[in-house]
Order: structure tokens, then C-alpha cells, then sequence
């Protein structure tokens, strides 16, 4: 009975400790409660980004996470999702319920949204820091009536060069790709056909405008034909491996886009870079907003928001790629700012072109060849349509000449022999 008592009492107690327990932590929850009541509201909205990887300063470095900034300062949710390849934002625009208000894509691919009807106007009102972007960079041909676009980030396509293995400056253009003093060190070329061709095209004789709005058939056949030239003395198409044959000495030149360059030259101080004497297609990624998003006003405030010096600033030096906000300009690290890769001088941006939307029978056509460019296949091709020499011609038929005789003696002579030995051939049988 007395143990009986005892675990009653016991019992009594466990039951008395956890009702004080949860009566502390209610009194607890209320507190933060009433503390919660005094801080600003959650979210008032969202914006749904469809954006590049990689390509807003998440915080890392800079101890600024962008994203966090604007959700803070407008209590608008921001809702990212990331895609590869512009003709992947393209299928999902076109074949997917999913709906963006604020997208980012590269100028030709803006280009053709914006004919095919896939993109909003932009109420500029609603955007006074594009006053920070630079007149080169507004009414472009992707863009021609600077409505549906603002300008997000710019680069080139530039060389870089291992001077462990070639002589600092001796680089100057693109030719230099197809110099077969560099064959045994390695030269990497675009795994890309828009890259790679317009890059062939300027050096063709006489060169093709790479930023011409349309090509014919024989423009990208001649293109074909310097890509096919190089092949002799090319190492291998690369695109992100470029990153590891150039960064661990594995290739001597190279083309790719200069913010790629600059950051592999942070990775190899033997690596420099040239800026192609013959021009270099200049490139835009811009941020767009669909026709059917269903947020356009926060979609206009996040944009006007990744417009200002500051924001600018931060995410040019995140994706080493230049601004075209010209205030951000003078807050960008000045390593980085006094780089040609990142800014480089007037005169050279005058030399460069930019890529037009090319009709669908023309891309398909210019990804066909190549193809066959990097086949061996084009190599026979390009044998059969090149120019015989007359005395290659009669030196064949000198050797063909001399085959058809002796192939007649030889059956003279086996006829001959077969006539004399038919009798023995009988008696053998």
C-alpha cells in the first residue's frame, strides 16, 4: 500500500512539472507573439525570375545577398528559377504552363521573342534608373524601338594566350588561331556554331560581316571552308573545358568570352589576353518580361532594383562580365574596372558587331555544316570541290595510261601462254 502511495505521489508530481512546463511555453509563444505584432508585415507580393545560374551575387564575397535585398526592402518574394541555353528559356516560354515576369535573355534570343509576340512592353515610368545605362547600349538591333529590354550585363569574345608558350604580345587576331606554329601547344576553338562561324567569316577573304541581319548559303559555305583550313593545326572544340586546358597548361590559345578569360587569368598568372585586331561580336543578356507574366508591377520594380549603381556594381563583379549602368562603373574594384576585358576602350567597341535573329532555314543550315566542319566528312567534301591543277590532271592520266598498258600486256601474254599449254592443260585434265 505504501509503495501503492508512493507511485501515485510520484505521478501527482511528473503531472504537476509538465502542467507548469506548458504553461511557461505558452506564456513563451504569447511573448513572441506580441513581438511579432511590432514587426513589419511578411510579404506583400512575388516576382517569378527565370535567370541565368550563377548570375546574381548571392552574398558570398561581398557579404551582400542581392536577392535578400530586394525581398527586404519591398517585402516582395522572389520566386528564382534557372535554365542552361537561351533555346531552353525559349521552350519553356512556349511549351509549358509556367509563367515568368521577369526573364534574362541573350539579345538574339530577344530578338525573337519580341517578333514573335512573346514579350510585354516595358512602362519605363516605372524604371527611373535606366537613366544609368549607357547610350550604347539602348536602341539596340535586338531592340531597334528600346521597348521590351533592359540592358543587364555585356561582353566580347576575346583570345587568351599561355605566355609560357607563346611570346607576350605576339598575339594580335584571330588568324593567330590558325597558325600552325601554335599547332603542338594546342589551339582550342568554339564548340559553338554562331561563335565559331562568325569568327571564320571575318577571316575570310574577302570577309563576310558576322553582324549582317541575314546570310546566304554561300556565305556559311565559305565559312565552312576557313573552319575546315584550321582543322590541320586545331587541338579540339571546346566550350567550359576551355577552363581546365587553359588554367593547368594543357593548351597554348584560345577564344572565349573575355570575363571567362579574365577569370582564368586570376587562376594562371602565366595567361594574358588580346583583343582581336579584326573586331569581336559584342554580346547582351537582357532582362525582359514575358507577355504573360502576372506580376508586371513587381516584375518593373525588380528590374528598376538590379538597375541601381550599387546592385549593378555587385553583380558585375559576381559574374566578372561589364555593366552597361554607367554609375556602377565608378564603384566596380578597380583591378577589374582598369581591365580591357571588363571595359575596354572606345575605339575598340566601334570594331565590334552584335548577332542578329537569324530564319529558321539559315540556323539549321549553318548548324548542319557545322557539324560537317567538324567531321571528316567536310575534310572530303572540301577536297572534292577545290580546283584541280592541269598538271595534276595530266599526271594522272599519265598513270592511269601506263596501268591500262600494262594491264593489256599481261593479258596478251597470259592468252599467249594459255594457247601454248592447252594441250598439256588437256592431258593434265
Amino acid at each position: 500500500m505504501k509503495k501503492l502511495f508512493s507511485l501515485i505521489l510520484a505521478l501527482l508530481m511528473l503531472s504537476s512539472v509538465i502542467l507548469l512546463s506548458a504553461c511557461s511555453s505558452s506564456a513563451a509563444d504569447h511573448d513572441d507573439a506580441q513581438e511579432n505584432d511590432n514587426e513589419p508585415a511578411g510579404f506583400q507580393g512575388e516576382v517569378n525570375v527565370y535567370n541565368w545560374g550563377e548570375y546574381i551575387d548571392p552574398g558570398d564575397d561581398s557579404g551582400v545577398d542581392v536577392v535578400a535585398e530586394f525581398e527586404k526592402k519591398y517585402h516582395i518574394k522572389v520566386n528564382m528559377t534557372n535554365f542552361e541555353t537561351n533555346e531552353e528559356l525559349y521552350n519553356v516560354l512556349t511549351n509549358s504552363n509556367s509563367t515568368y515576369d521577369v526573364i534574362f535573355p541573350s539579345d538574339y534570343m530577344v530578338s525573337r521573342l519580341r517578333e514573335e509576340g512573346l514579350l510585354a512592353k516595358i512602362d519605363f515610368d516605372n524604371i527611373p534608373n535606366y537613366q544609368y545605362i549607357d547610350e550604347r547600349f539602348r536602341n539596340m538591333a535586338y531592340d531597334p524601338t528600346n521597348e521590351y529590354s533592359v540592358p543587364y550585363s555585356w561582353n566580347f569574345v576575346a583570345i587568351g594566350y599561355n605566355t609560357d608558350m607563346i611570346e607576350e604580345g605576339s598575339v594580335t587576331g584571330f588568324k593567330d588561331l590558325w597558325d600552325p606554329a601554335y599547332k603542338e601547344d594546342g589551339i582550342l576553338m568554339f564548340n559553338n556554331s554562331r561563335d565559331a562561324m562568325a569568327i571564320a567569316m571575318q577571316l575570310c577573304d574577302p570577309p563576310i560581316d558576322p553582324g549582317a541581319d541575314s546570310f546566304t548559303r554561300e556565305d556559311i559555305d565559305r565559312a565552312t571552308e576557313k573552319l575546315i583550313e584550321q582543322k590541320s593545326v586545331l587541338k579540339k572544340y571546346v566550350m567550359d573545358q576551355v577552363f581546365v586546358e587553359m588554367e593547368q597548361n594543357q593548351s597554348a590559345i584560345c577564344t572565349y568570352y573575355a570575363g571567362d578569360i579574365w577569370t582564368m587569368m586570376q587562376n594562371n598568372e602565366s595567361l594574358d589576353y588580346c583583343l582581336p585586331e579584326e573586331g569581336s561580336n559584342i554580346f547582351n543578356d537582357a532582362m525582359c518580361i514575358p507577355a504573360n507574366c502576372k506580376n508586371k508591377e513587381n516584375a518593373e520594380l525588380f528590374i528598376n532594383f538590379m538597375c541601381e549603381p550599387e546592385i549593378a556594381a555587385l553583380n558585375s563583379e559576381y559574374i566578372t562580365y561589364g555593366t552597361p549602368n554607367t554609375a556602377a562603373l565608378e564603384l566596380i574594384d578597380e583591378e577589374m574596372l582598369s581591365s580591357e576585358l571588363l571595359n575596354p576602350p572606345e575605339d575598340y567597341l566601334e570594331k565590334c558587331y552584335t548577332f542578329s535573329n537569324l530564319d529558321d532555314d539559315i540556323y539549321s543550315y549553318m548548324q548542319k555544316r557545322f557539324v560537317e566542319a567538324c567531321s571528316a566528312s567536310a575534310e572530303v567534301k572540301s577536297i572534292e570541290k577545290k580546283t584541280v591543277d592541269p598538271v595534276d590532271v595530266w599526271t594522272v592520266v599519265v598513270i592511269l595510261a601506263a596501268v591500262i598498258i600494262a594491264t593489256i600486256v599481261i593479258i596478251v601474254l597470259d592468252i599467249r601462254k594459255a594457247v601454248k599449254n592447252r594441250g598439256r592443260i588437256h592431258k593434265i585434265q
